[in-house]
């Protein structure tokens, strides 16, 4: 069973709680924005991602308020000076970020509200966040309303000038280490994660090989009542079957496969199912 939420039928409040709900982790874009009088603004965005590498694109979205239809400064400064800085948020900076939230009148400085550093940025007018683990200078190429009444979002399309990454955060290979990063990321409402610890898992790609897919496994594994559709994707993402007589169906050998594959042992699990 599911929940039907038609758009039409709800208000912009309750549908937005259930977007903002559903729709994460979402990263977190703490803007950097100055205006045509040069007075600085920093606000988080999770409204927010990377599109493209080349040219690399980054969009944000600074959307209308619901309660009042009224626009953020961050936006209004993007219109002024089309340029602005985005700084990834860790843990060790998320009360200072949610801080830097508040609704302060038009021309305070958030970094000082919030006790963060300004840094000069080298390619545009909009500082950087010192303490962020990586920064982005950032060109405005467009800014695309989505609508005109509260919760209207407006697509910040940005190009990015110059990168900036936090030695800290890099392992021996130069490449960033997301255990080091410890990034941090919005759900609904007063929730965040932290982007660490257990949270952290890999999935391999299947890019230099072409899996079997799930279809094509062996009956008495693609039906089996213990290992879920996860696992038999697991097995599934194999260019082609082991050589066996047949396969085990045995739920108790499934059990133990399910084992290997929260290791990620998958040549091993196969080695239990396969019967020779």
């Amino acid at each position: 069973m599911y929940k039907r939420i038609d758009p039409k039928e709800v208000t912009t409040g309750v549908l937005h709680s259930y977007l903002l709900g559903a729709i994460a982790p979402r990263p977190i874009a703490f803007a950097s924005t100055i205006d045509k009088e040069g007075k600085v603004n920093l606000s988080p965005f999770s409204f927010f991602n990377v599109f493209g590498a080349n040219p690399p694109i980054l969009i944000f979205s600074p959307a209308r308020r619901g309660r009042d239809n009224t626009v953020k400064h961050s936006y209004e400064n993007v219109l002024e000076v089309p340029e602005v800085t985005i700084n990834i948020v860790d843990y060790a900076m998320v009360q200072q970020m949610s801080l830097a939230s508040t609704e302060y009148p038009k021309g305070v400085n958030e970094f000082v509200k919030a006790g963060l550093t300004e840094i000069a940025s080298e390619k545009v007018k909009p500082p950087r966040v010192a303490d962020a683990p990586a920064s982005f200078e950032c060109k405005v190429l467009q800014v695309i309303p989505t609508g005109i009444e509260g919760g209207a979002g407006n697509l910040i399309i940005c190009e990015v000038v110059l990168v900036h990454i936090a030695n800290r955060v890099l392992d021996g290979n130069g490449k960033i280490d997301p255990f080091k990063l410890d990034a941090v990321a919005r759900m609904g409402g007063d929730w965040y994660c932290r982007a660490n610890g257990d949270a952290l898992f890999t999935v391999p790609k299947p890019l230099e090989k072409i899996g079997i897919g799930i279809d094509q496994l062996p009956d008495e594994i693609r039906l089996s009542k213990v290992l879920t559709g996860n696992e038999l994707a697991m097995l599934a993402n194999i260019e082609g079957l082991p050589l066996a007589k047949h396969f085990s169906s045995d739920a108790n050998i499934h059990l133990q496969v399910k084992g290997l594959l929260e290791k990620q042992l998958i040549a091993e699990a196969w080695g239990l199912l396969s019967i020779r």
